[in-house]
């Protein structure tokens, strides 16, 4: 199992980061991204605490934690100035929250989202254009599909778009509390759901995590 997109205290989760790693350790996790809410009025505040799990990677092989960050509700124009600012401030991992069809996501953000190289994961997308999936595509932005309530009623969109361009997709929970943790027959029924075959919820599931980690140095 990965999860690159979860939340801890520093934003609006409920678990402290070190138990955030442990649960995810205890339920099996290869890899787990923390990636709280960040605008420009609290990134440095969520990097700078996040940034101390730095040692986790070399006393626990169980996992890799990897430190990232969910841009979120910031103005199109504004995120890529917001994305370098998150890498200078040693975010590995970029995710923009994305126009999902439950919150109210300035229109454009996707766009600007999938534009940007630099970002790694479009989160939630709702109802994606085909050209914006073909940007991602070409930037190597990864759309997500997600078990989160909400956000996940767009998942079956998601897939058809991305299935008809060939741009690459990851499961993420949004975790915010202990029972947001997934199993992998859980993970496997909620892709099954949303229209992906045997082939492609093997790919979604191993193959394009681990793609992602290669991409991040991983």
């Amino acid at each position: 199992m990965f999860d690159f997109h979860t939340h801890s205290i520093f934003s609006d989760g409920e678990l402290i980061p070190s138990e955030l790693i442990r649960r995810a350790v205890f339920h099996g996790y290869e890899a787990i991204a923390i990636t709280d809410h960040v605008d420009f009025t609290n990134l440095e505040y969520v990097l700078a605490g996040l940034n101390k799990l730095g040692p986790w990677n070399d006393r626990n092989a169980d996992i890799q934690v990897i430190i990232g960050v969910e841009i979120s509700h910031v103005p199109p124009e504004k995120i890529e100035k917001l994305v370098r600012k998150a890498e200078d401030l040693g975010a590995e991992l970029v995710v923009v929250h994305g126009e999902t069809i439950v919150e109210p996501v300035e229109r454009g953000t996707n766009k600007a989202a999938v534009s940007n190289p630099s970002v790694d994961i479009l989160a939630h997308p709702g109802l994606i254009s085909e050209e914006e999936a073909e940007l991602a595509k070409e930037n190597d932005v990864y759309l997500e599909l997600t078990s989160r309530r909400g956000h996940c009623l767009s998942n079956g969109y998601v897939v058809r778009v991305a299935r008809e361009v060939g741009t690459r997709l990851v499961l993420n929970t949004d975790l915010h509390s202990p029972d947001d943790f997934l199993t992998e027959e859980r993970a496997a029924q909620i892709l099954a759901g949303a229209g992906l075959g045997p082939s492609e919820v093997t790919k979604v599931l191993a193959e394009n995590p681990r793609a992602l980690l290669k991409k991040l140095g991983r």
